[in-house]
């Protein structure tokens, strides 16, 4: 996209807010870089230079523009749609494994070298991977310092900086501010005053449109007792954390999402933010998807009533893996059931910040589950033999599914499992992987509506029309799942 500069030039003058998060305007005259809808005047063409992403800013000389602050602006959409090892790069940075690993534990998750991976983040974004690092860790401190009441050695070691000089360095480096005169521009009128005590207020930002109904739906109606919970508007969960648990709270508010996060190791900050977009799939680019569904005439009007579907997904793959085999061929209210067992005798007990709250656990990892008594398990034998397959190879490394992961080789993996089909493997790269091209042609919901529109209701037929609505199958399977009155579809009151 940066590379198009008569397209970039175009979405800057039009102050075009989709392009928010895909590139970044650089200014030659000012040194600033700005997101393409900020309101500022428009600078001359000739002064223009566009970049991909804040951290190649950052590293030419350039700061963030204290009027549109570009550092805010929703992450690329093109990281969560591709499955090369850039886009695998990018998601693992934004999981904080650069700051936990250092690029040794990033090269070797990728299966590259250092150099390698270096090169090749170069080559595309224009900086390395402890630039990118560097840049989100401002960003949250950034985003701590203006929302927030803790104090500034807090947030520098939340924000993952190694030191309290190494912060206000950077601080001022980027934003031309001191970390104090940052708080007091934004004046209390910028920080959220959490609910809860002892929880961190943060908005979340979007690329509108986003449609709620669906995503809070499907969480809240799948939601496992002890561990998550639709509680006064926010869907509620315990997160499992590099270093400790959490509790997230998170409601659809006009323009953006309410997170208030409550975690037992400020560390975690980053981590935790990242994996609620994750989630919600707060990144993705609804213009794109829309725009290519709409061009199917029997899918357009499902599109054109509620735009903006986003694919509801998980903070945890191997919890979902294993929640997906427990909800082979049962139903969601069964399935919750299953997993309500498991996270009792299993799950790790927390603390909810919230005393009229009701979550209990954090969901029981592979390893917990490695001990597991199949006759103990209220499934049919087969189902049992799947489950504990599945749990001794998450347990022991044999199989690793998480936002790194190369979608056709998790596949292949999944269904050498034994008990695996193609409805299992397809909804754990949909929702635990984020495979944007995932599809359910054997789904029930998705024939029954695949009918009722008149399109092709057999599974090989439907597949056939759906290479149209290619890249973003999972997407046009959230449309079809829209038809039927399931709560998973509609927004809890």
């Amino acid at each position: 996209m940066y590379t198009d500069t008569d397209r970039c030039v175009r979405a800057v003058q039009s102050k075009d807010a989709r392009f928010d998060g895909w590139f970044f305007t650089a200014v030659l005259t000012t040194r600033i870089y700005c997101r393409p809808s900020c309101p500022a005047v428009p600078p001359k063409v000739e002064n223009m230079t566009f970049l991909p992403s804040a951290a190649a800013c950052q590293q030419a000389g350039f700061r963030a523009c204290k009027r549109c602050r570009p550092d805010t602006s929703p992450g690329s959409p093109e990281w969560n749609a591709r499955a090369d090892a850039v886009a695998r790069a990018m998601r693992l940075i934004q999981d904080g494994v650069v700051d936990r690993e250092g690029v040794p534990g990033l090269a070797a998750r990728l299966g590259y070298s250092a150099r390698q991976v270096e090169r090749q983040l170069n080559a595309e974004l224009g900086a390395g991977p402890l630039a990118l690092a560097r840049a989100q860790r401002a960003q949250t401190a950034r985003l701590l310092i203006e929302t927030s009441e803790l104090p500034m050695g807090d947030i520098a070691f939340a924000a993952g900086f190694s030191s309290i000089r190494t912060f206000n360095d950077t601080v001022r480096e980027v934003f031309a501010l001191a970390p104090s005169e940052l708080r007091s521009r934004a004046g209390k009128t910028g920080r959220q005053k959490p609910r809860i005590p002892g929880t961190i207020s943060l908005r979340l930002p979007y690329r509108a449109p986003l449609n709620p109904d669906n995503l809070f739906g499907h969480l809240a109606a799948t939601a496992v007792p002890g561990v998550e919970e639709w509680r006064a508007g926010a869907y509620r969960r315990t997160l499992r954390l590099p270093y400790g648990t959490g509790v997230v709270a998170l409601s659809p508010q006009p323009g953006h999402i309410g997170c208030q996060l409550a975690l037992t190791d400020l560390r975690d900050l980053t981590i935790a933010i990242s994996r609620c977009r994750w989630m919600l799939d707060l990144d993705a680019d609804p213009e794109a998807v829309d725009g290519q569904l709409r061009c199917d005439p029997l899918l357009a009007p499902l599109v054109d009533k509620a735009p903006g579907r986003r694919v509801p997904r998980t903070v945890d793959a191997a919890e979902f893996a294993v929640r997906a085999v427990l909800g082979q061929q049962v139903s969601t209210a069964a399935a919750r059931t299953h997993a309500a067992r498991l996270v009792t005798a299993y799950g790790e007990p927390v603390a909810d910040p919230d005393p009229d709250g009701g979550l209990t656990h954090v969901f029981p990892s592979p390893q917990a589950l490695a001990g597991l008594d199949p006759e103990a398990l209220a499934l049919p034998r087969s189902r049992r033999t799947t489950l504990t397959t599945l749990v001794a190879a998450l347990a022991e490394g044999s199989l690793t599914l998480g936002i790194d992961s190369d979608w056709e080789a998790a596949r292949a993996q999944l269904n050498a499992l034994p008990g695996f089909g193609p409805w299992t493997t397809e909804v754990i790269a949909m929702r635990a992987l984020g495979d944007p091209d995932a599809f359910l042609p054997s789904d029930l919901g998705v024939r029954r509506a695949a009918a009722g529109l008149g399109l092709p209701s057999t599974p090989a037929a439907l597949t056939a029309r759906a290479a149209d609505w290619r890249p973003w199958r999972a997407y046009a399977v959230q449309y079809l799942w829209a038809t039927d009155s399931h709560p998973v579809n509609h927004l809890p009151v």
